[in-house]
């Protein structure tokens, strides 16, 4: 499941969200937490579903940054790579043994942060130039904050590829990759497990794509007009997750 709008929404619970995440420990079912922002790590994200009255462990939530990570140890194990990004995005290339570096490194990783360098992104620019690969952790447009919409991966992405003229590879949602990699992370089958955002556009054809049932929540961003626009369907849409927690 997504976590903003989903869970939690400007870091306040949404109601039933504790009593959904109960029943889910109740019946055993394993869970995941997804979620595109790589500021942080999953124990800081633990600690502020905590602080929102969300027991969630460590263990059952997903980054895009342990997503771009786990792809690049893949593809290409002890690398090196130049990151825009925080502590969830560099903690994350650490553990699988990259190397930061400013020196002609083998990729560009561009994630959220809360103050963008335009020395660090005119780093970038320039080694993409120079030959790196060029990764986004995802490509969200803007993320949410209390005064309103703020900039994010996909808009500072979307700056560096006009000005090196190179696109990068975008790991996290909708990418099946990170579907993937978290149903790997849980030991399951895309035909036994759901997916349930408050996006059209990220978590539900995500999951559609992966081949797992979708769940639409209106406590977030799509609205059920909205959802309607689309060309795909979720398989159920509901008002939120405390609808299921009774089920």
């Amino acid at each position: 499941m997504d976590m903003d709008g989903v869970l939690v929404h400007e870091e306040i619970a949404i109601p039933g969200a504790d009593r959904f995440l109960g029943r889910l420990r109740e019946l055993g079912r394993p869970y995941l937490l997804l979620t595109n922002n790589s500021i942080y790590t999953p124990r800081d994200l633990a600690a502020r579903l905590r602080r929102s009255g969300l027991d969630v462990p460590e263990s059952a939530i997903w980054t895009s940054a342990l997503a771009t990570a786990r792809f690049l140890d893949q593809q290409r194990p002890g690398g090196s790579a130049f990151v825009v990004g925080e502590a969830g995005l560099t903690t994350a290339l650490h553990d699988v043994g990259y190397t930061l570096t400013e020196r002609d490194p083998d990729y560009v990783v561009l994630g959220e942060t809360r103050t963008y360098s335009f020395e660090r992104i005119t780093r970038a620019i320039r080694l993409i130039g120079e030959g790196a690969r060029f990764i986004a952790t995802n490509p969200d447009a803007t993320g949410p904050s209390p005064e309103g919409p703020t900039p994010a991966t996909g808009s500072v992405a979307a700056l560096i590829s006009r000005a090196t003229g190179v696109d990068p590879y975008f790991v996290g949602k909708p990418n099946p990759l990170m579907m993937r990699s978290a149903l790997n992370a849980l030991d399951a089958h895309s035909e036994t497990t759901a997916m349930i955002g408050d996006r059209m556009d990220t978590d539900i054809v995500a999951g559609l794509e992966a081949g797992m049932e979708t769940v639409l929540v209106l406590t977030g961003v799509t609205t059920r007009d909205m959802a309607e626009r689309f060309a795909y369907r979720a398989s159920r849409i509901v008002d939120s997750v405390a609808e299921l927690a009774g089920r």
